[in-house]
């Protein structure tokens, strides 16, 4: 049998895709997740069930900002694979509700680094952002930038996760690798993103809120990809840098510790404008547009250099967006009974 991977955040969106795939391809699965109620607790529990009928499916509701809980988890599985997926999601929710970030990305992420630190682990891997790179003007976005300018609370803590992880890292020889998801879509996803609900609103004839006059772009990325990259990079687990690569200036490899980050990214940003356009014609119905200035910790751009991933694993990102539009509302209109 394969060996263990234990998957924080389970029951929510990529947590749910990555544990699927993982059961799929044989792997025993640890599934940890606090089933709170951000958005939609149902949505959660029917993932969950869909999990549940998997016989190597293991799960625990825990949130990681418990330290016993989480402790007891390592205890019982000891997994020789974490994927820290767990955290408090939402750019504009950091601003209403910041002691949530600071619970979860920092306090559980704290807990989840000490029980690999107590724990030994052969490979922790963790979700970042494209957030962080914030008030970056260079595009496309690589993981060689300075990520000093964050934008939001939400950012920062992901900014903060990563400096954890490289200390940990640096200490205790865990070998941990960062990825920094970009703006992912599909089928069972977040309530409280953008694409979501766009189709909601465009579906019952309601207005859509849209920032920035419209004036923004997104590397958009289906799920499916975020997944893939993940399982292939499952068996890399990083080292120290050696070498030639020591005299070469790269911030995502480090010579103190055996860690690195990677894009996840579609590469390929697709204008506001345009991303609804292909959603009303998947949809088969017109948006009424309500248009708006700039949100407080909003982007105006992201855009992923994923050289980084292509060396390593010999993967892009590449469904197209038309193709996972067309999955997710299909999806969409399934799992919410909407005929037409």
């Amino acid at each position: 049998m394969k060996r263990h991977i234990l998957v924080t955040g389970a029951a929510g969106f990529i947590g749910y895709h990555l544990s699927n795939r993982l059961l799929d391809n044989g792997y025993p699965v640890i599934g940890i997740d606090n089933l709170n109620d951000y958005y939609d607790v149902q949505l959660k529990a029917a993932r969950l069930n869909r999990l549940k009928k998997y016989k190597h499916f293991s799960f625990l509701q825990v949130d990681i900002a418990d330290h016993k809980g989480l402790f007891a988890a390592f205890e019982k599985w000891n997994p020789p694979i974490v994927i820290n997926l767990a955290a408090q999601a939402g750019v504009r929710y950091s601003i209403e509700n910041p002691y949530s970030y600071v619970d979860s990305n920092l306090k559980g992420f704290a807990n989840i680094l000490e029980a690999c630190r107590h724990y030994p682990v052969e490979h922790l891997l963790y979700a970042s952002s494209s957030s962080v790179y914030g008030a970056n003007r260079k595009l496309p976005f690589s993981t060689n930038d300075p990520v000093d300018h964050p934008v939001s609370l939400y950012a920062a803590t992901k900014k903060a996760n990563e400096l954890m992880a490289h200390t940990y890292s640096h200490l205790y020889h865990i070998p941990v690798t960062g990825l920094r998801f970009f703006t992912v879509y599909g089928p069972w996803g977040r309530p409280d993103m953008a694409y979501f609900t766009f189709t909601k609103n465009i579906l019952e004839g309601n207005k859509i809120k849209v920032f920035n006059h419209g004036d923004m772009k997104r590397d958009f990325t289906y799920v499916d990809d975020i997944v893939e990259g993940i399982v292939r990079l499952i068996d890399h687990p990083p080292v120290k840098a050696t070498g030639s690569q020591q005299d070469t200036p790269n911030l995502n490899r480090s010579e103190h510790a055996p860690y690195r980050v990677y894009n996840i990214g579609n590469n390929k940003p697709v204008h506001l404008l345009d991303f609804i356009k292909k959603l009303e014609l998947t949809i088969g119905k017109k948006a009424i547009l309500e248009l708006l200035p700039m949100q407080s910790g909003d982007m105006k751009e992201t855009y992923a250099d994923i050289s980084d991933l292509q060396e390593k694993i010999g993967f892009s990102p590449h469904t197209p967006i038309d193709e996972g539009l067309e999955k997710f509302v299909e999806w969409y209109k399934n799992y919410y009974r909407v005929s037409g």
